[in-house]
């Protein structure tokens, strides 16, 4: 399964640069955005300048990734790489020709194909692998290096095309496809966690797991002027139900102090009618 999504995923990247964003000057982050420009100031082809120049990053996550993430990001690159020749031949030149259309939409579409390919254990850009290594000599953290490197690009790019348009086009375009690929990783249904800090926890909580279906954990906790030991409500929730949770915690306790934190992924905590389970 995971080799069909990592092929899909590299396959809908391949449509979005070759149906949307390249015939528009428009670029991706990354060695994919250095491939793409390779290719239009040397004619060489773009599935093989994606796939050497991808190469050495493939190697270098060898010592830091392990066997099974550089096998699948060998084949997801080789894939993206041969799909990218077999799109433009069957496109035969035809593609959105509007560039504001071409950035959105193609952004859309190739966020939807890399998501699909990180689900997949696999990468189809080399930043992400050498901005690791860096990081532990630098410093600074993964997101910064990257986001340097990015900016060096689509600068770049106002120079390669001598049309700064196409720079400003690939950054909207990027930061389309880079909030797609959160949803696609992280999915519709992001979640919260909600800490609630009361006198009135046992009614709080019961109130939640039986409105809410889901389960709470009580942490001890100690009042930093009073010394009054307390418990605060831990739980996890849908962000759809926010509204809810606290307009109830608030019904059952005025006072009660409410923190809530975005989560990036949730596996169990949920209960059923019959029988609630704490954490």
């Amino acid at each position: 399964m995971n080799i069909v999504v990592m092929t899909f995923g590299a396959l809908i990247a391949a449509f979005a640069l070759e149906g949307f964003l390249i015939p528009n000057k428009i670029i991706d982050g990354g060695i994919l955005g250095i491939a793409i420009m390779t290719n239009y100031k040397t004619h060489f082809p773009l599935g093989w300048c994606i796939f050497i120049l991808n190469l050495p990053f493939i190697f270098l996550a060898l010592q830091k990734m392990g066997k099974a993430f550089v096998v699948c990001t060998f084949y997801a690159v080789s894939i993206l790489s041969v799909g990218v020749s077999l799109i433009q031949v069957l496109l035969n030149h035809k593609h959105v020709s509007d560039p504001f259309l071409a950035c959105i939409f193609g952004g859309l579409i190739l966020g939807a194909g890399v998501g699909l390919v990180l689900r997949s254990n696999s990468s189809l850009d080399g930043t992400e692998i050498l901005s690791i290594r860096l990081s532990k000599r630098w410093g600074f953290s993964v997101g910064e290096i990257i986001m340097f490197f990015n900016l060096f690009i689509f600068t770049a790019a106002g120079f390669v095309y001598n049309d700064w348009r196409s720079s400003m086009y690939s950054m909207i375009s990027y930061f389309i496809a880079y909030r797609v690929i959160d949803i696609v990783l992280e999915g519709l249904n992001e979640s919260k966690s909600v800490r609630i800090v009361t006198d009135k926890h046992d009614d709080i909580g019961n109130a939640i797991m039986e409105n809410f279906d889901i389960s709470v954990t009580y942490i001890k906790a100690r009042g930093g002027y009073s010394g009054a030991e307390k418990k605060i409500i831990f739980c996890v929730i849908n962000r759809l139900e926010i509204a809810k949770l606290k307009q109830l915690v608030k019904s059952v306790d005025e006072s009660a102090f409410i923190t809530i934190e975005n989560v990036h992924e949730v596996d169990g905590g949920r209960v059923n009618s019959k029988k609630h389970h704490h954490l």
